[in-house]
């Protein structure tokens, strides 16, 4: 069984058959096959996790909204970054969750670096103040699952469903597979945005570093001085 955060004292599933298990197996292949192609060299950080969230909604069963978070930590204390969404209503629950209360399956993932699971939002005692509001919004059910490459912490993917106890040990194992290759993705656009970012820090300084010396000489003509 996978090793995640589950809701306490919530039933058990009944078992899937062999047909729904293989259609999973499928579905799963293909989410892995579409983040494999997401090439980050021509796309924002925010259209990769577009991507990412996307395919995540493919990948693990009994999705019916995702959303992909990544963690900033050019400050030097992490923060939540750029997310993306596949729905409107999923960026609502994450902008309670993040701006607002500050609680929910996602926090609580990323501070334990484990997958959350709630199989009943509204009754769950984790959340209490989140899991009312989005339990009234008609979304029951939320995965959780962090996203890390070599034990750095880099973002999360947050799944849910309007179904109660829509994700069970099968389905946290699959998002567990996907959340691999996600996190690579994921990785490689920061690393990929970074890089930019300096460089253009780098062509500014250049720039300025010219006018200065422009200065300098204009100065030394029209006053006899020295470079120092």
């Amino acid at each position: 069984m996978a090793d995640f955060d589950a809701q306490p004292d919530r039933p058990a599933p009944p078992d899937l058959t062999s047909a729904q298990l293989e259609a999973d197996d499928v579905d799963l292949h293909a989410g892995l096959s579409g983040v494999a192609s997401i090439v980050s060299g021509g796309r924002s950080v925010v259209d990769v996790l577009h991507g990412v969230a996307d395919f995540a909604v493919q990948a693990i069963p009994g999705v019916d909204g995702a959303g992909v978070t990544m963690i900033d930590s050019s400050a030097g204390t992490p923060r939540i970054g750029a997310w993306a969404v596949t729905a409107e209503w999923v960026r609502e629950i994450d902008t309670i969750q993040y701006q607002q209360l500050g609680e929910g399956p996602c926090v609580t993932c990323m501070q334990s670096q484990r997958p959350a699971v709630s199989g009943s939002l509204g009754s769950d005692d984790r959340w209490p103040r989140f899991g009312g509001h989005v339990a009234r919004m008609g979304v029951h059910s939320a995965l959780s699952m962090p996203l890390a490459v070599e034990a750095e912490l880099i973002g999360a993917i947050n799944a849910y469903a309007y179904t109660r106890d829509a994700f069970a040990a099968h389905a946290v194992r699959l998002a567990s597979q996907f959340a691999g290759p996600a996190a690579v993705s994921v990785y490689n656009a920061r690393l990929l945005s970074d890089a930019r970012d300096l460089a253009a820090q780098l062509r500014r300084a250049i720039a300025s570093r010219t006018v200065i010396d422009q200065a300098i000489g204009i100065i030394r003509a029209c006053m006899g001085l020295t470079a120092d």
